[in-house]
């Protein structure tokens, strides 16, 4: 009998030795399976692949910034308008009589009080057109057609090549009782320039000019109602 629970109370001690070996080892693994598995965020942060710049913010989106700033730049340049192209404009130098082919044109209907003179620069470079035309009609009457003051613009008229400009020209104020003379040709100057561009007067029958009504506009990139109606 002694023998019996000397033999039942070996197996149940080496029973729970083996039970507490197991448990352990599991523990063991699931300590290591744990350990050994990253978390996402460890993962994302040591990837190589992983690029942490935020989008829209990479060399690709900061390099065709740069270059549309700098074709920005370029065109700022040529168009005389910005930085450096604003330096450009103040050292052009002014237009002479061969640097622009000056032309008239009628404005409206008839009776015909206005022409317009459109300055082009042909010359090839850019230059500087200051001031207004000084335009004269008759031989018997030298005196230039006075400048209206309102029609001044607000920044210098530089003019690329190729590139017109205008001035709005008062040849009378178009009624019949008027000292009107017919004008097939007529003067005009440049400011800087003595020289005198003879101007072809605008039709076949050519324009009627009343010395005492005439009035000229500055020359301007375009003409501005208000600034040039008189």
């Amino acid at each position: 009998m002694n023998t019996t629970v000397r033999q039942r109370s070996a197996l149940l001690a080496a029973a729970g030795t083996a039970l507490v070996l197991s448990l352990t080892a599991c523990q063991g693994d699931e300590d290591a399976g744990t350990t050994s598995a990253p978390s996402a965020e460890a993962t994302v942060a040591s990837s190589p692949t992983m690029s942490r710049t935020p989008v829209g913010k990479g060399t690709g989106t900061s390099g065709a910034t740069e270059a549309g700033d700098s074709a920005g730049s370029a065109e700022g340049s040529a168009d005389g308008s910005g930085g450096s192209g604003e330096r450009a404009d103040a050292s052009a130098p002014l237009c002479k009589a061969g640097d622009a082919q000056v032309t008239a044109d009628t404005q409206d209907g008839p009776p015909y009080t206005h022409i317009v003179l459109t300055a082009r620069n042909s010359s090839g470079h850019s230059c500087r057109l200051t001031g207004f035309p000084h335009v004269q009609f008759l031989e018997s009457h030298q005196q230039d057609a006075p400048a209206v003051p309102k029609s001044k613009p607000g920044a210098p008229v530089v003019l690329g090549a190729g590139a017109p400009a205008y001035a709005l020209v008062k040849l009378s104020d178009g009624g019949t009782d008027e000292e009107n003379e017919p004008v097939m040709a007529f003067s005009v100057t440049l400011e800087g320039d003595p020289t005198v561009i003879a101007v072809s007067a605008p039709g076949s029958g050519g324009i009627a000019v009343d010395p005492a009504k005439t009035l000229t506009g500055y020359w301007t990139h375009e003409l501005r109602n208000g600034a040039d109606d008189f």
